[in-house]
């Protein structure tokens, strides 16, 4: 698939980053041991220079493992030798590139695992990344042990209200989730949870995948030309549905949020329930005041988990958090709002500025991190964005409706 890359690659192109934006820039005569590594890493830079195909990543056999990870021990041995002999206003230019780098890697770090699960995803021999869930953290398993609440879902109601939106300011945020400005948002409600994957198989079963009248046309155009009949990874076994997991093939629990959904799936089952997807602003407003916890990458788990009472969170919860769960981690929860930029939004100059600005078109906003995403790299501002159409990140759905 398109959108998967090596393993290998992501560790050389996380590398290339530094090389690119920091040694290039800041060390004077610096000159790259293999060049040609500019032409085989950068993704999607235009002004850093042409490129290797998106698509063709998977065949590049050379370098080896062993030889991007020397590259990455070159890179960083500069990088540690710059910032040792760097007068105090060098720190200060590179500090923020250095930051932003740190920021991108965890990026990958995330796109490591998705992209590993879809690879072995293609062997029938279903490999496993990680064993069971008893081997993972004591944190972890204090979560998956937590009897599951299985009930419908709830609706929290908002009243209207205008709201501050975007980053303040205070530390790392990427440009997207700026500038600050001020939204109106109306009356709504937001589902207590995330849809389960009991839900979604009450969707299936009802012929969800074949009545047009809850999809949108291209959506509609997508499931027959792709034949989806389930979420990705999902097969019907013996009668009954089965999925790959990062853990191997197993039943598919139905108190577990659904993921790997699109957005075309998020909302034709939003339809089919008689709701809709939230606004990013909506989510971001019910989210003010929810504490940033939940089934992270830190809890190795690599999928997400039933609904549990949250641990030892934070003194400052209020009732309203008590009635949202699982509004971080364990799945991004696709918006019905379009990628678009805020109001006075302009884009950084350089290669840099096309970090995110130049996305800003036919792709959704997603919310909330996933049980793939870093504790450390999530934010209530946080805007992640793919297209309609793409599933194989853990990405997964929470309705939203208006008052009634």
């Amino acid at each position: 698939m398109p959108d998967v890359s090596p393993t290998k690659w992501h560790l050389a192109h996380t590398t290339w980053f530094f090389e690119t934006f920091i040694l290039k820039k800041f060390v004077p005569g610096y000159r790259s041991e293999i060049p040609e590594y500019a032409y085989l890493f950068n993704s999607y830079y235009n002004a850093a220079g042409d490129m290797h195909r998106r698509d063709l990543r998977g065949l590049i056999s050379r370098p080896t493992v062993r030889e991007a990870q020397r590259y990455r021990a070159s890179i960083d041995s500069h990088i540690d030798t710059l910032l040792f002999d760097a007068d105090e206003k060098l720190l200060d230019d590179i500090e923020p590139i250095l930051v932003l780098g740190r920021h991108h890697e965890q990026q990958h770090q995330e796109l490591l695992i998705t992209d590993i699960k879809h690879v072995f995803a293609q062997n029938p021999l279903y490999p496993v990344f990680r064993a069971g869930r008893a081997r993972h953290s004591a944190r972890a398993q204090e979560r998956t042990a937590t009897p599951t609440r299985r009930g419908p879902y709830r609706f929290v109601d908002f009243e209207e209200a205008t709201v501050a939106i975007g980053h303040d300011g205070r530390g790392f945020a990427y440009d997207n989730e700026g500038p600050r400005h001020q939204a109106l948002i109306p009356a709504f409600s937001l589902a207590s949870r995330p849809v389960t994957n009991g839900d979604y198989i009450a969707f299936i079963e009802d012929n969800g995948y074949r009545r047009p009248e809850f999809w949108l046309s291209l959506g509609w155009m997508t499931v027959n030309e792709q034949r989806w009949q389930a979420p990705l990874y999902w097969t019907k076994h013996n009668g009954a549905w089965w999925h790959f997991t990062l853990s191997g093939f197993r039943p598919v629990d139905e108190s577990e949020p659904v993921t790997h959904v699109s957005y075309f799936e998020a909302d034709a089952y939003a339809n089919w329930a008689g709701a809709r997807l939230p606004t990013e602003f909506e989510w971001e407003r019910a989210a003010l005041d929810c504490p940033i916890d939940g089934n992270f990458v830190e809890d190795e788990l690599f999928h997400p988990a039933p609904m549990a009472v949250a641990s030892a969170v934070s003194a400052e919860k209020t009732a309203q958090d008590e009635d949202l769960h699982q509004m971080f981690g364990d799945v991004w929860e696709w918006t019905r709002s379009a990628y678009s930029p805020y109001p006075g939004y302009r884009a950084a100059p350089g290669a840099l500025g096309e970090y995110n600005g130049k996305f800003m078109c036919n792709q959704y906003v997603l919310r909330g991190g996933s049980c793939a995403t870093s504790r450390s790299h999530i934010r209530r501002t946080y805007r992640n964005f793919f297209q309609p159409e793409k599933r194989w990140q853990f990405t997964g759905i929470r309705l939203a409706r208006d008052p009634e």
